[in-house]
């Protein structure tokens, strides 16, 4: 299968209420998104906005099909301080209870904090024990609010950037419903991009798409970078992947213009995916055996 559905994240217009782009978004040509969280976009501690958001997404017949869970440097269920990491898991359950409020599939979270620092060992050891109990009180949240739980692999200077923390993340949770979203920009710039896909290929839910020129994660199009989509994109199709694409693009420019980038990206990506099951013979047919 090749032929994945590709949504557009609201964090390209982070800038701006919900409320004040949805309708923007859906006339751009995307009723599937990602709600991003931050504060002045869409204040999930505000029961009523997030309540008024899923009305209108309703009322547009749009789907909110990813929600993600806020991240800064105060936000660290990692922390080595319990009333941080107590105050982390608050806000990000809130976050959750927002999302399930938007009918969400997928809860997506960065599993370590926004921050570059290599800790020692035993303090390494400490804090990915704090994130993993961490993990699990949301999950037991996530399981009663009747939404998915989907860690994604972070930028490689942050602690826990490296695949193998993640995936000794996955098998410390409690639930066997956890899922992977694979951050295209993230992944190149570990410079293991391939490898990162197929280790997560078994817990992966979505993607979330952008290019990178090789140095910064700058969001950019698909196609306007250094990843090579072809090659992802049919070794993704190998795997067996049935999630789909969300873009994240960069923001802080005309609406537009943002939308113009994702039309003529979610056109590449379809481009390159036809192309790959046009290139898959049809399954033959069994054959029936004669009496």
């Amino acid at each position: 299968m090749s032929d994945w559905p590709v949504g557009l994240s609201t964090g390209s217009f982070y800038q701006t209420s919900i409320l004040d782009c949805l309708e923007t978004i859906r006339n751009g040509g995307f009723s599937m998104i990602e709600v991003c969280s931050f504060a002045s976009h869409l204040d999930y501690h505000d029961v009523d906005k997030v309540k008024a958001t899923a009305k209108r997404l309703k009322e547009l017949g749009m789907e909110a099909y990813s929600f993600h869970a806020p991240f800064s440097p105060d936000i660290d269920i990692t922390s080595l301080n319990r009333e941080r990491r107590d105050f982390a898991v608050r806000e990000i359950i809130k976050a959750a209870e927002a999302s399930a409020i938007l009918e969400v599939w997928h809860f997506n979270i960065h599993p370590g904090p926004e921050e570059s620092y290599r800790p020692p060992a035993q303090e390494y050891v400490e804090r990915i024990r704090n994130a993993a109990e961490a993990l699990n009180k949301v999950a037991r949240r996530c399981g009663e609010l009747g939404i998915g739980i989907v860690l994604e692999n972070m930028l490689p200077h942050l602690l826990f950037g490296n695949t193998s923390d993640m995936l000794w993340l996955i098998g410390a949770m409690e639930t066997v419903k956890i899922g992977a979203c694979l951050d295209t920009g993230h992944a190149f710039l570990s410079g293991d991009l391939h490898n990162v896909m197929h280790k997560l290929s078994g817990h992966l839910q979505f993607v979330h798409v952008n290019d990178t020129r090789g140095r910064h994660d700058d969001h950019l199009p698909p196609g306007y970078g250094k990843v090579n989509w072809k090659r992802l994109l049919t070794e993704l199709s190998r795997t067996g992947f049935r999630g789909s694409f969300i873009l994240e693009l960069a923001g802080n420019r005309p609406h537009e213009e943002i939308l113009e980038d994702a039309r003529q990206a979610r056109i590449y990506i379809r481009d390159i995916s036809r192309g790959i099951a046009l290139s898959i013979p049809p399954t033959a047919a069994p054959a029936v055996a004669s009496d």
